[in-house]
């Protein structure tokens, strides 16, 4: 917990290191806010402090319209409980206890209900149903204000399960029913809609666009040096989106299709652009060694792209085993084009065009290995494909944002996943910022050695292996 006087130093100074860290709420006005907050500054008597949305608006107060606390970031984890509590913010805020509840939430992130419930109180101030119901307000006040969405399409999409409880809810918690909370200007219903997502502290989309790009998968994806854009297949919706700076933050660009799906689009946005990462804490950490001090001093803040589907994740990751990036993106795009549900042809704003989706868990579960060897796999590793659909389209394999020690455990039951597999799979798709798969080439490129695990870079390795990657990449050694 902050102490008062940082909190109040954070206002005064509207720093934007502690952007979502804490909310302000203002006692004259009933009125809570994120410490930026372009307002005029409340004055020190008339201000109280919580540690969540959730908990400033259990104890009353209204968000306010101008810094519009559902832009904010999240927590920047630190220590044990911090993690467990920020990683289960996260799956709470993606929609998590609406899809599992929370006893099957816990046991995801391997610990009882009982201890989750405990260490969501002490972190944040508020229980999670509380702060789910907070999610669920939020993200319904962001599509009435950034989007032409009809009301009801709006009550659903937010997580509610019926127009007459959503609108008995927004009164009773806002004072007033979601007609009445429109933004002040007039949005056209069109084919997309743009929200703000507002990262934490200084931000640099270069490093995240230049790793994607790299990678992208041509039909798929379109990455280029100040966007990225991609089709993707999320429930029944097939649909495409667009990331890119915005004037407030990240701007992320969505098919109106996808809109029923913004608050885990959205969550899975924040984790693939580590928008949350606390920058500082970690570049003085690696800058600790001398090893990276002269990295992190040429580029600082440089963070961890995490990915949009775990799914998609790790199935790139088992076809890049043991093969360059250039033949990794060469069996996935046969494993796209034989397997993959083709687009209409999407045409984001900044050029190209979207043909096909990543093939989901029970595309290529139906398949079987034999299909899946054809496009040119050895069988051992077709089989591995296919175990992997099926654990995710049989609920077997939790490969969400947060899920790290359920995640690892059921990836470590596949054969075939080793040690590189599961460590990379746990960077970019679990959200596992002290994952670092050492027996990677680029990697042991980098520095110079084998055998190297970096130990007493913990819990920060993740960071490493990124800046080792960029460095093999500038080098020109085997990426």
């Amino acid at each position: 917990m902050l102490d008062a006087d940082t909190c109040h130093a954070a206002c005064d100074a509207k720093d934007r290191r502690f952007d979502g860290r804490f909310y302000i709420g203002v006692t004259s006005t009933g009125i809570y806010c994120r410490c930026i907050c372009p307002a005029r500054t409340p004055k020190k008597q008339n201000r109280t402090f919580w540690p969540s949305a959730a908990a400033a608006e259990a104890a009353g107060f209204r968000p306010c319209l101008l810094c519009r606390p559902e832009r904010a970031p999240g927590l920047a984890p630190i220590d044990a409980p911090a993690r467990l509590a920020a990683a289960a913010y996260a799956r709470i805020e993606a929609g998590a206890l609406e899809e599992q509840g929370l006893e099957a939430l816990a046991e995801e992130l391997g610990v009882t209900s009982r201890h989750l419930r405990r260490v969501m109180n002490a972190q944040f101030g508020a229980s999670p149903i509380d702060i789910a119901q907070t999610g669920r307000l939020l993200a319904a006040r962001r599509l009435l204000n950034e989007t032409a969405l009809p009301i009801t399409e709006i009550a659903f999409a937010s997580g509610f399960r019926s127009l007459r409880r959503f609108n008995a809810t927004m009164k009773d918690r806002y004072g007033a029913p979601p007609s009445k909370m429109r933004g002040r200007k007039s949005i056209e219903r069109g084919e997309t809609f743009t929200v703000s997502l507002s990262p934490r502290g200084d931000y640099n989309i270069a490093p995240i666009l230049q790793f994607l790009s790299l990678r992208a998968l041509p039909g798929v994806e379109i990455g280029g040096a100040k966007t990225y854009a991609r089709a993707l297949k999320w429930g029944d919706a097939l649909g495409w989106l667009e990331i890119g700076m915005g004037p407030k933050g990240l701007a992320l660009t969505l098919s109106e299709n996808l809109a029923p799906h913004l608050r885990p689009l959205v969550a899975n946005v924040r984790g693939a652009f580590d928008l949350d990462a606390e920058m500082t804490a970690v570049d003085a950490h690696l800058a600790a060694d001398p090893e990276f001090a002269g990295d992190v001093k040429r580029e600082p803040g440089v963070r961890v792209p995490g990915a949009l589907d775990g799914f998609e994740t790790a199935i790139r990751a088992v076809l890049g085993q043991q093969v360059t990036v250039i033949g990794a993106r060469t069996l996935t795009e046969r494993l796209v084009e034989r397997f993959g549900a083709r687009t209409p042809g999407f045409q984001p704003a900044n050029g190209g065009e979207l043909t096909h989706a990543f093939p989901d868990a029970s595309a290529l579960a139906n398949a079987g290995a034999d299909a899946i060897a054809k496009i040119g796999l050895p069988k051992k590793r077709a089989e591995t494909l296919h175990h992997l659909a099926v654990a995710s389209s049989e609920g077997r394999l939790p490969l969400a944002r947060g899920a790290i020690a359920a995640g690892r455990a059921a990836l470590s039951t596949i054969p075939g996943i080793g040690p590189w597999t599961v460590e990379y799979i746990a960077l970019r798709a679990l959200g596992d910022p002290d994952a670092y798969p050492a027996s990677d080439i680029a990697l042991i490129n980098a520095l110079g050695r084998k055998g190297e695990t970096l130990e007493h870079l913990k819990p920060w390795r993740a960071y490493a292996a990124i800046r080792l990657w960029r460095r093999a990449a500038k080098k020109g050694l085997r990426p």
